[in-house]
């Protein structure tokens, strides 16, 4: 059985003392014909000690609240602290059921709690003591409904959080195997294609290509297989994480798929950030990726500029226009990437026929 909450027996404990207490000090100096006897006490220490189980079995707590106090009424005890207790009950029903059970159960406790109206010497007479009565529960029942709505709220908009980083997790493994198939699968068709056009007449430079399938399509599985593992939280990913330390290797595997590029960097290249370092060797990927693919003559420059406050990457070859990708990863997959780091990044026409894709990440990129 679980364990009362450690506050809510405090104040059950403080409550009934206090209900006691005072009732027992108050009928001292009374000069009432109803004088406070064990009852009285018994009563009223009943309502403050059931208040230990309020939160757990809150209908309950208001209902034998409700009881006791106006029980008390009924016979005509003074007013005392017990009123609290069905304060905190009323409060109680309000901040942690739903609106359809919390207002009606409310509304007959307070119905019950005002026929000691008709009895009590000691309440205002007749329709005099409904405003006061009513105070007692409206409230409480107000107090407890402002909470609930504002916790309801916050908790709210924490799921929403939620979902947003499961989602914004989703795209970004979404957008890490795009890169990753597409680039490696762009690589193998043109390969495939060196190969089929070889085969009959120089089977031997056929084979050379058939190997640079089959490399790089093990490469591309191991960085599929390393960007899952990283989704999983394992740390035996396959492959070192994509970096501009990898731009070289790159640059091989695309020059074998039957591309010319030329590879520049100048500047002092310095550590980024993980996520800004994957994201600018991405960016180079899917460029040239999309050179591949579109671009006119299978040319490309990649010039990486490393400057004091970030580096920069244009990736241009000689086609007028790269289709972008309308599945929202391709171009526009780069550009959410690199804004993501506080970066700019821009992509299309130079106007001299050629297709330029252009990034820069500060040093200091949001993670």
């Amino acid at each position: 059985m679980k364990r009362l909450p450690l506050a809510d027996t405090a104040l059950a404990v403080a409550i009934a003392v206090l209900a006691v207490g005072v009732a027992a000090v108050s009928d001292l100096f009374s000069n009432e014909d109803r004088h406070v006897d064990a009852f009285a006490l018994a009563l009223a220490a009943i309502a403050g000690l059931t208040l230990a189980v309020r939160r757990r079995y809150p209908l309950v707590t208001l209902a034998v609240v409700t009881a006791a106090c106006t029980t008390y009424l009924l016979v005509g005890y003074p007013y005392g602290p017990i009123l609290f207790a069905y304060f905190i009950a009323v409060y109680t029903v309000a901040r942690y059921l739903p609106w359809s059970r919390s207002a009606p159960a409310s509304a007959v406790a307070l119905v019950v709690l005002l026929t000691h109206l008709l009895t009590n010497r000691a309440a205002f007479g007749g329709a005099l003591g409904l405003l006061p009565g009513a105070a007692w529960a409206i409230v409480p029942f107000a107090l407890g409904l402002i909470v609930r709505v504002q916790r309801e709220a916050v908790a709210r908009e924490r799921a929403e959080e939620v979902r947003k980083h499961a989602y914004d997790e989703r795209l970004r493994v979404a957008q890490e195997v795009h890169d990753v198939v597409g680039h490696g699968l762009a690589a193998i068709k043109m390969q495939a294609e060196i190969a089929l056009h070889l085969l009959a007449e120089k089977p031997e430079q056929a084979e050379t290509a058939l190997t640079a399938i089959s490399r790089t399509s093990t490469e591309a599985l191991d960085e599929v297989r390393a960007t899952l593992a990283v989704v999983r939280r394992e740390d035996d990913a396959r492959a070192p994480a994509p970096s501009f330390n990898r731009l070289e290797e790159l640059r091989e595997r695309m020059t074998e798929s039957g591309m010319r590029i030329d590879l520049t960097t100048t500047g002092s290249p310095r550590e980024l950030p993980v996520a800004a370092d994957l994201a600018g060797y991405r960016v180079v990927q899917e460029s040239l990726t999309n050179v591949l693919r579109h671009g006119a003559g299978n040319t490309a420059t990649v010039r990486v500029s490393w400057e004091d406050d970030g580096v920069e990457i244009a990736v241009g070859n000689p086609s007028p226009e790269v289709p972008t990708s309308r599945d929202g990863l391709g171009i526009p997959g780069m550009r959410r990437r690199i804004t993501s780091l506080g970066g700019t990044f821009s992509a299309g026409p130079t106007g001299d026929g050629r297709f330029e894709v252009r990034a820069r990440i500060p040093l200091e990129a949001r993670s």
